[in-house]
């Protein structure tokens, strides 16, 4: 019952999102040329507490005198035993239109044998993108969420403390060019690429500006024509169109996690008539031990015996007819069969095999 309660649910609550929700533009595609950056930079942590890197890292050390040297102090690399020193990397994202002063969340990641980053600060560090120019600087203090403790056998360590996080922690000291003011033709990029979306996303769009604005070149772009009202002023017809809903289509699928149990399908889901019998077989196996006495004519002790009782008993089970053709039926012939999630796991991946389910199998 519990079975048949939790798939009915699943069914309920498909039909209802199929039905009656839909979303925005904004939410099921993205504009064109409007994407993040990502960057990264090299740096150096100070101010740790002897969890810094060893002097087996030699690359720590030398940043640390080429540093110095930046600041017209000279030292022996030899002579360096440093245990309050970390190199690292820093990433960080830069988002689209980011502006000069803008600031930016960075990451910052152990690269040597540091334990623990925890009250370090990260000194000034250039950030780049993939084409090596400078986009952002990065400095401050570090938040870990995590620590270590001891070492060895004896140490303790909770979360990741080689892994920290600087608010606000780096300042934009260049934009990347960007316009769309000048632009008389938009192209929407589908977040999920399918055929059905995109042209309801092009039906939509015509509808609500009434005319001929837009097209699906396929399954993941929708262009559409900036109006002549709209001419120039952009960011008031993306605010404009983003806005309109549209019911997405998807594809009929069912994602297996075996490792739990746990089964999820969609209300587009499709089964052919086909015929179902499962049983369980159950192996019982009784051990008893029995003490044998020495014969009377023989010297020495007795001995143990063990006995072992074999029993294979299998539930009988009728063969289910499934003639349904869509998930509700699928879920009232499986529940006849009195299955559990983890039995009806193994049924639906031999429908599947049979070539009756209409859907999609992902095992995860």
């Amino acid at each position: 019952m519990k079975l048949r309660t939790f798939l009915m649910c699943l069914v309920v609550s498909s039909v209802v999102c199929t039905e009656t929700l839909a979303e925005r533009i904004k939410d099921l595609s993205n504009v064109r040329g409007v994407r993040s950056n990502q960057l990264i930079g090299y740096g150096v942590v100070i101010g740790l507490n002897g969890t810094g890197d060893s002097d087996k890292t030699t690359f720590t050390t030398q940043s640390i005198v080429a540093m110095l040297a930046r600041n017209n102090v000279r030292v022996d690399m030899r002579g360096l035993k440093l245990r309050n020193v970390a190199a690292v990397m820093v990433t960080g994202t830069l988002p689209a239109f980011s502006r000069i002063g803008n600031s930016l969340d960075v990451t910052v990641s152990s690269i040597g044998d540091a334990k623990s980053l925890s009250g370090g600060t990260l000194l000034v560090t250039p950030m780049r993108g993939h084409d090596g120019k400078i986009y952002a600087m990065a400095q401050g203090s570090l938040t870990v969420g995590g620590f270590s403790v001891g070492d060895g056998a004896n140490g303790e360590i909770k979360n990741h403390p080689t892994v920290a996080r600087i608010s606000n922690g780096a300042i934009v000291e260049q934009e990347l060019p960007m316009s769309l003011s000048d632009s008389k033709r938009v192209t929407l990029q589908l977040r999920q690429a399918d055929f059905t979306t995109a042209a309801r996303i092009a039906k939509k769009i015509d509808l609500k500006l009434g005319g001929q604005f837009a097209q699906a070149r396929d399954s993941g772009t929708v262009e559409v024509k900036v109006p002549t009202i709209y001419q120039g002023r952009m960011v008031e017809f993306l605010a404009l169109i983003e806005r309109f809903e549209v019911t997405p289509d998807s594809h009929a699928r069912v994602v297996i996690n075996e490792r739990t149990g746990t089964i999820i399908m969609g209300q587009d889901v499709r089964i052919d008539p086909v015929a179902v019998a499962h049983g369980n077989i159950t192996v019982s196996i009784n051990t008893t031990n029995e003490a044998v006495p020495a014969g009377a004519l023989t010297a020495g002790q007795g001995q143990m015996q063990t006995n072992q009782d074999i029993e294979v008993t299998e539930e009988k089970r009728n063969l289910i007819e499934l003639k349904g053709a869509n998930l509700s039926d699928l879920v009232e012939g499986l529940n006849r069969l009195g299955t559990s999630p983890r039995d009806l796991i193994t049924i639906l991946q031999a429908v599947k095999k049979a070539g009756a389910l209409r859907a999609d199998v992902e095992v995860m």
